[in-house]
């Protein structure tokens, strides 16, 4: 006789969510009320970066993480769009440099100083000027250094070198509708979208051309949202008919039938899906509710698996997900959210719960690092590369390199004249004329005299602790001994 299992195993059962304390919270920050579906919200492990209100413009807040509190309103923000700035997005392999996409038809490209704004920052490393309507998605390529993505309320995806300030790609003929996200894949050679046209289109930006496509994947009119999983699969969020909000598992290889469908509620915000490769658990935000589910996908029927769901007061604006490199590995968080309120931002961590204080090798397989496996120039020949992996069993220490010369050579590397009649081709404002050689040498030696006062100071501090610890010995042995 066969008993069935009544509940599916999985070591995410149990994950729960938890907002941080107020303290700990970003108040103050007045959110972007612009109409546009994007996150509004961009994070890493230096900084946190925010769409905000301005007047006369467009602009974001960009806080290191620990300015936590309330944020003065004459904060300095990133302010050189002149139109409201719809879309952000970190550089994976510079945890300095963002881009940014625009009403005002441009995208730009940001350096951040290490240590946070200390002035309004009106100046780009770059600008990217292409689009004749504006881009509302920026997203960068998951492998390849200085490869960004930039998609259009003109229907039209550009792919743009940013240490050269060179269109890549032009794809135009694609999209015939207004296109509401796209997705890089594991690898960074094919992306996928989500278009007004109800369809998700699975293309390859290098020929230009389609690989995939279904039609009326969901069949409402409202916004959908396509997502690459690891494994090559395409995760969906749409409407159904009778405006119920769905999420949905395809495979590219046949894409006339999902193999998951879901119907979740009948709330009207658009559903904003975050993937974790490690995990293979999606966490579903909508705009406008006030909870995040999250749900395990896997190999087995029915592919979806609901695990939980983390609810609040008050509904979310906007959402940021931090890479699995920021996140504490000591306290078994396997995510953390960064949710927009009207006027602030709260920081909610998803944990698993564990007795024991070991590093969790099953929560945390190696992960996507910091480093970039090609160049720029690598990938338009041609080739692939799945990302670097880092462990996360040691706190992770950048490398020198990324910090030093990745985010200069986005800029000193640039050798092209200034103007171009190429169409769509953009300038680059160059921001030093040290050579580059000259920077690295003297950066290196800083950092080196750095780290040498650092180590006076710990000697002397930990000397000091030595002298304060037997003279407290000596103090617990005389009461001891009954001497007062």
């Amino acid at each position: 006789m066969s008993f069935r299992k009544v509940v599916r195993q999985s070591k995410f059962r149990h994950v729960f969510g938890q907002p941080v304390k107020n303290d700990q919270c970003y108040e103050d920050i007045r959110v972007s009320r612009v109409t546009w579906d994007s996150t509004f919200c961009a994070v890493n492990p230096k900084f946190l970066a925010v769409i905000v209100e301005a007047s006369g413009g467009g602009a974001f807040m960009v806080l290191p993480l620990s300015k936590t509190g309330r944020i003065d309103k004459a904060y300095p923000t990133v302010c050189g769009h002149t139109g409201p700035v719809l879309d952000i997005d970190w550089c994976p392999h510079n945890d300095e440099v963002i881009a940014s996409g625009s009403e005002d038809c441009t995208v730009m490209v940001w350096q951040i100083p290490e240590n946070g704004l200390t002035s309004p920052l009106t100046e780009p490393v770059v600008v990217l000027e292409g689009h004749t309507k504006r881009v509302g998605i920026i997203t960068w390529h998951p492998t390849a250094r200085n490869v960004l993505l930039s998609a259009g309320c003109d229907n039209v995806v550009l792919i743009w070198n940013v240490g050269t300030a060179e269109e890549l790609y032009r794809l135009d003929t694609l999209h015939p509708d207004l296109i509401y996200n796209v997705s890089w894949n594991h690898n960074g050679s094919l992306f996928c979208s989500a278009c007004k046209d109800k369809s998700v289109r699975i293309i390859d930006p290098r020929r230009g051309t389609l690989v995939a496509e279904r039609e009326k994947a969901h069949e409402g009119a409202r916004p959908m949202r396509a997502i690459f999983l690891a494994d090559g699969k395409v995760f969906t969020t749409g409407f159904s008919r009778m405006s119920e909000r769905q999420l949905a598992l395809w495979d590219p290889e046949n894409l006339d039938e999902p193999m998951a469908l879901q119907e979740l509620d009948s709330s009207n915000g658009a559903l904003l899906p975050f993937y974790d490769p490690d995990t293979s658990v999606v966490y579903v935000c909508g705009k406008g509710d006030s909870s995040i589910r999250y749900f395990e996908i896997t190999d087995e029927p029915p592919y979806i698996h609901f695990l939980n769901t983390f609810t609040s007061k008050e509904p979310q604006r906007g959402m940021g997900s931090m890479p699995k490199r920021g996140l504490e590995v000591s306290k078994c968080e396997i995510a953390r959210f960064y949710k927009l309120h009207e006027r602030k931002c709260e920081p909610i961590v998803m944990t698993v719960p564990r007795k024991s204080d070991l590093f969790q090798d099953d929560l945390y397989p190696d992960t996507a690092g910091p480093e970039a496996a090609l160049e720029a120039e690598d990938w338009v020949s041609g080739q692939d590369a799945d990302p670097i992996l880092i462990s996360l069993r040691e706190a992770y220490v950048p490398s020198k390199q990324r910090d030093l010369k990745v985010s200069r050579r986005n800029v000193l590397s640039d050798s092209r004249p200034a103007s171009s009649s190429r169409p769509g081709a953009s300038t680059a404002t160059t921001i030093s004329d040290v050579p580059s050689g000259t920077l690295a040498g003297a950066g290196e030696s800083g950092k080196l005299q750095e780290v040498m006062q650092e180590l006076r100071a710990l000697r002397v501090l930990v000397k000091e602790q030595g002298d304060r610890i037997s003279r407290l010995e000596e103090q617990l042995g005389r009461m001891e001994n009954g001497d007062t």
